[in-house]
C-alpha cells in the first residue's frame, strides 16, 4: 500500500533540473516532523513548508500495489515526446519508496528522481538522488547527484557536507520572514565558496505548483 498526498505534472522548480517537465509524486509522512503545527517547535525540521498529511491533496490517493501507482504516474505524462521524468518527494519518500515501485516505473520508460532528507536508505536503481540535509539529523546517504542544503541552518552548515560524494552542491535560501536576508547570505557564501551553487524555488517565483 502506498499513500500519496498529491500527484501532478509541472516544471521542476529547484536545483540542477529546474525547468524540466516532471511528474511529482508526493508521499505522505515524514520522520523529522509530524506535519502538525503544534509539533513544529519540537521537530527536527521546524521550517518545512509542505503539507504531507493525508491523501486529500491534488490527485491524492492510496494505491494497493506498485503497478497501480506506476500507472497513475504514467497517466500524467502528456506525450511520447521527451524522456518521462518522475520526482518522488514528501514528506520523506524513503519511508514508502520500494524496489517494486522503482522497477514498475522504469518499466514504463521513466527516469526516476528522489528528493530525500538522507536519513533513510533508498532502493537501488534511482536515476537522480537529491539529498537535502536537515539540522542534526544523521545522514545515511552520503553520495548522490545533488546535495541541496537549505541555508542557513545553525546545526547544518555547508562545511559539514563538503567531503561527501555528490556531483552538485546547492544552497537554497530558507523560505521564512527573513527570506531576503537568507538570499543575500547564500549569494555571499557561494561567491566565497564557488563549489556551491545557488538554488532558487523558481516555482514560487513564477506561481506554479
Amino acid at each position: 500500500m502506498y499513500s500519496v498526498k498529491e500527484m501532478f505534472y509541472t516544471l521542476q522548480g529547484e536545483g540542477a533540473h529546474a525547468g524540466r517537465p516532471s511528474v511529482f509524486c508526493r508521499f505522505t509522512g515524514c520522520n523529522l516532523w509530524s506535519g502538525r503545527e503544534q509539533d513544529r517547535a519540537s521537530a527536527i525540521c521546524d521550517f518545512c513548508d509542505t503539507d504531507f498529511i493525508g491523501t486529500d491533496g491534488q490527485n491524492g490517493a492510496k494505491f494497493l500495489n506498485a503497478e497501480a501507482l506506476a500507472d497513475a504516474i504514467n497517466s500524467f505524462w502528456p506525450t511520447p515526446e521527451g524522456k518521462p521524468y518522475v520526482v518522488f518527494t514528501g514528506g520523506e519518500p524513503a519511508l514508502q519508496l520500494t524496489q517494486e515501485l522503482i522497477t514498475a516505473v522504469h518499466h514504463l520508460g521513466f527516469e526516476i528522481a528522489v528528493e530525500t532528507n538522507g536519513t533513510k536508505p533508498l532502493p537501488e536503481g534511482i536515476d537522480w538522488i537529491c539529498v537535502s540535509p536537515k539540522a542534526s539529523a544523521p545522514l545515511v546517504i552520503n553520495k548522490g547527484h545533488e546535495l541541496k542544503l537549505v541555508y542557513p541552518q545553525p546545526d547544518a552548515m555547508p562545511e559539514r557536507f563538503t567531503s561527501l560524494e555528490f556531483d552538485n552542491f546547492y544552497l537554497q535560501p530558507l523560505d521564512s520572514e527573513k527570506h531576503k536576508k537568507s538570499t543575500q547570505q547564500v549569494i555571499e557564501y557561494c561567491l566565497r565558496h564557488p563549489r556551491w551553487k545557488m538554488s532558487l524555488q523558481t516555482h514560487k517565483v513564477i506561481g506554479i505548483d
